[in-house]
């Protein structure tokens, strides 16, 4: 961790705060005036700045924007006396992490000044993942589409909606346009709007004031903050709730925002880049997504192909992801056989990229040897795998009696009526529910059906993997964090 600096021109603040810091833990270096602040940033730079608000040849404030010009991502901590109070609120529209009222408890400005330090390493945790996140692969013709559609985008200001299935790589392709535009040296900033409680959600955005709400003990900066000077990328954002579509359509519209709490208006220097899997269109038509915001949205879009649609970058995205995976987990790169990756690019993928991702980990660690083989593969890969098993029964094993068809046994929330019916009749047993619930009145049948469907089956996956939610969202083909949304909605957890 880098130092922490302190700027006061009173030597017995900067002795306090030092033998304080210390104490904690961390490396503190103190400055008695801004200019020697500026001088010293050209060479390091802290983790955490805390700067007076008045000074003999400077001040606080001053220094802040300068800061924020030349090190947006630094968290500056701004102290001031009672008097200076509303310039220190003031400071806290141009950027500051929070101020700190003198006199002041010791325990408590440690305690504020962690915080400020933990974001900021969570800051260059995010900043390390996203260099070391690798160039979008494809060799398909797609996917070459998609790399110049990015060449266009990048040095353009414009909102971009790019719309994909799940798992087909859309953060990627956000990152991309943030690293080549204008704002790559500012911060990259991604929400998943779909799995944030909606009563976080605005906070989680927008920030809130000290006493917000119950539990906002101290101020709290949102995304968009986050983000300033760079890019925010709101990823499912077909399933915002309306009420926040209508703030964020605030802020698209006049590039300001408020905190939660707060009366005073932020103005945002954000690019933002908006991803969904889901058909706006026809959630517009349904009423539950505004038109206006679909269209401030849908200034550019960009269309990212599912695998199955690039079956030739299968090959070049398998070797990458085995390599990966033996990097991370400290093991000899695994080779896969032509045989094998021919299997591979016959598969649809409906998880996409990611289905893809997680099946190289699993292969990575149960694949009993350096070569990947067929029967390797999981038995859903693997075609003719459960005809194969049949005829590998010993010849002395009597042949089965013929039965009628299996009947499955009944998930406690699907319709008893589709449960003990043969699979090739469910979808008629489903019509027939359907059309009861129909003539009885029942209020919402779709969504009553859908959601006992969805949970019937998100509970058959995790019984299979024993609870284990990514196993169990990559035998579904979803990604973790939509399974882990709908286990939220669908009141699943334990």
């Amino acid at each position: 961790m880098k130092p922490i600096w302190v700027v006061d021109d009173d030597a017995s603040i900067r002795f306090v705060l030092e033998k304080a810091l210390q104490k904690a833990g961390m490396e503190v270096r103190s400055f008695s005036n801004p200019r020697d602040v500026l001088s010293a940033l050209a060479d390091a730079c802290p983790q955490v700045l805390i700067s007076d608000i008045r000074m003999p040849g400077g001040n606080g404030i001053d220094l802040l924007q300068q800061i924020r010009q030349s090190h947006p991502g630094l968290p500056v901590i701004i102290m001031t006396a009672y008097s200076d109070l509303d310039s220190a609120v003031a400071s806290l529209q141009g950027g500051a992490f929070d101020y700190l009222s003198k006199p002041f408890d010791v325990e408590k400005a440690v305690e504020l000044i962690q915080r400020a330090v933990d974001e900021s390493l969570r800051e260059e945790q995010a900043d390390e993942a996203h260099n070391e996140t690798p160039e979008l692969l494809g060799q398909a013709p797609a996917m070459q589409d998609v790399f110049r559609a990015i060449g266009r985008l990048a040095h353009s200001q414009v909102t971009v909606l790019i719309t994909g299935e799940s798992g087909s790589g859309k953060e990627l392709v956000a990152r991309a346009l943030h690293k080549h535009s204008p704002r790559s040296g500012g911060p990259f900033v991604a929400i998943n709007t779909a799995a944030i409680p909606k009563d976080l959600l605005e906070s989680e955005l927008f920030g809130h004031e000290r006493g917000a709400f119950t539990g906002a003990q101290t101020m709290r900066r949102g995304r968009f903050e986050q983000a300033e000077g760079g890019t925010l990328f709101l990823d499912e954002i077909g399933d915002m709730p309306l009420e926040l579509q209508t703030r964020l359509l605030r802020v698209l519209s006049d590039g300001h925002y408020y905190r939660v709490g707060g009366h005073s208006a932020i103005k945002a220097h954000v690019r933002v880049i908006a991803a969904t899997h889901q058909n706006l269109e026809q959630r517009v038509a349904q009423g539950q997504f505004r038109e206006d915001l679909f269209h401030r949205l849908n200034v550019i879009r960009l269309r990212l192909p599912p695998l199955r649609e690039r079956s030739e970058d299968i090959a070049p995205l398998t070797r990458h992801f085995l390599q990966r995976s033996a990097q991370e987990l400290g093991v000899e790169p695994k080779r896969i056989s032509t045989e094998a990756l021919h299997v591979l690019q016959q598969f649809p993928f409906p998880g996409n990229v990611r289905q893809l991702e997680n099946l190289c980990q699993w292969l990575t660690v149960m694949a009993p040897a350096q070569t990947i083989q067929v029967k390797d593969l999981p038995d859903e890969l693997r075609p003719g795998a459960a005809s194969a098993d049949a005829v590998s029964r010993p010849a002395t094993a009597p042949a089965p009696a013929p039965t009628s068809p299996p009947v499955p046994a009944a998930p406690t929330d699907l319709p008893a009526e589709v449960a003990q019916l043969p699979h090739d009749d469910w979808e008629r047993s489903v019509e027939q529910v359907a059309l009861g619930l129909i003539r009885n009145g029942e209020p919402d049948v779709m969504h009553q059906l859908t959601q006992r469907f969805e949970r019937a089956v998100i509970s058959a996956a995790l019984t299979q993997t024993h609870g284990r939610r990514i196993e169990a969202a990559h035998k579904l083909g979803i990604g973790r964090n939509t399974i882990t949304r709908k286990i939220q909605e669908l009141g699943m957890e334990d």
